[in-house]
């Protein structure tokens, strides 16, 4: 025991062990840092921000007449635009108020129109 004593008094006051440790370069730690972001920035950052883009760009185009897939399933025909809002046609006589960033995309001219007609006939065949 007295020699474990001696062994480790004579380690923690010999010249080697006294030294300073060597300091290391933060170098590589910078270069993954900013490696992950870069990733991340092309993975996730950017595509969501082209995404938000497009869809400021769908709102802001939007005219009287244009038929539209809202963000609750409906499929309407726009009937009057202001700043924040849009009255769309979701049945013959039925109107309903939603806020423009509930529209989620712009459906092609007829589709409406076709929605409405295919309902009509299933409830004329019953």
């Amino acid at each position: 025991m007295k020699r474990l004593i001696l062994a480790f008094t004579a380690m923690a006051f010999s010249p080697v062990f006294a030294q300073a440790p060597e300091q290391q370069s933060i170098v590589p730690t910078l270069i993954l840092f900013g490696g992950m972001f870069v990733v991340m920035y092309f993975l996730m950052i950017r595509p969501q921000q082209k995404r938000a883009k497009q869809h400021r760009e769908l709102i802001n185009s939007l005219k009287v007449g244009d038929e539209i897939l809202l963000s609750s399933g409906f499929v309407a025909r726009i009937r009057a635009i202001d700043e924040n809002y849009v009255s769309a046609e979701i049945a013959p006589n039925v109107v309903i108020k939603a806020q423009r960033q509930a529209i989620s995309s712009l459906l092609p001219k007829g589709t409406y129109k076709e929605k409405i007609d295919s309902n009509n006939t299933a409830e004329k065949a019953e």
